[in-house]
């Protein structure tokens, strides 16, 4: 059994993994958590794994954001796709907490803005900033992940924003809110042809068996 107590970017367990080892790995951050996870599913299709700590439940998420912004912020955006903003830092953020990039039917790359907001107190001025944002970073489209139930103030605010068209089949609105309760349905944001090469480092692919081999023959 290998254990890393402190897996990072989950080097350890992923070579544990490449030569057949039972392993632990253990770290504080829900981003490296996240990061980890996806990190394994690339190398290893199909692979399977329990993880622990991170939210299951609505609940679950409702205490994390009470806990910890931060941490709330970054799972938020990993549970859509994104990769937080600006590195995972903590501080000003310029009203991004997470970006994701997807391919238009012109084949260009654009990008989509992740916002979180955990408090109870969220209104139209928070759709107002993410439009802002959009304009601002000149993106395709924005994203409002809310604890709460979006008013119908938010909702009009947010189709007024318009639709983009991506060039396929349908137009997708230019800002969409999703509920942290929507979330755990499995609701996620219309978004086409999300390019995961380009939000993530995407892991090589991993022959198992060669590995294996390899450490027998050692």
């Amino acid at each position: 059994m290998v254990l890393d107590p402190f897996c990072g970017c989950g080097t350890a367990v992923h070579a544990a993994q490449k030569l057949g080892r039972k392993w632990i790995g253990i770290d504080i951050t829900c981003l490296a958590i996240g990061l980890i996870e996806r990190r394994l599913q690339d190398a290893f299709p199909g692979i399977e794994f329990e993880v622990h700590g991170t939210p299951k439940t609505l609940q679950d998420a409702y205490d994390l954001a009470d806990r910890d912004k931060y941490q709330f912020q970054w799972w938020a955006a990993g549970a859509v796709g994104a990769r937080p903003y600006a590195g995972k830092k903590k501080g000003a953020d310029g009203g991004i907490d997470g970006i994701l990039f997807f391919k238009s039917g012109a084949r260009t790359t654009e990008s989509a803005i992740i916002s979180v907001k955990g408090g109870n107190n969220v209104g139209v001025g928070a759709v107002r900033d993410l439009h802002s944002v959009i304009e601002r970073e000149k993106a395709a489209i924005g994203v409002l992940i809310t604890a709460v139930l979006p008013s119908s103030a938010m909702r009009k605010e947010a189709a007024a924003v318009g639709l983009y068209d991506a060039g396929l089949e349908e137009k997708v609105p230019r800002l969409q809110m999703i509920t942290l309760a929507e979330l755990f349905q499995g609701k996620r944001p219309r978004i086409p042809l999300v390019d995961t090469s380009a939000t993530f480092r995407t892991a090589a692919r991993e022959d198992t068996n060669k590995a294996r081999q390899k450490k027998l023959d050692l």
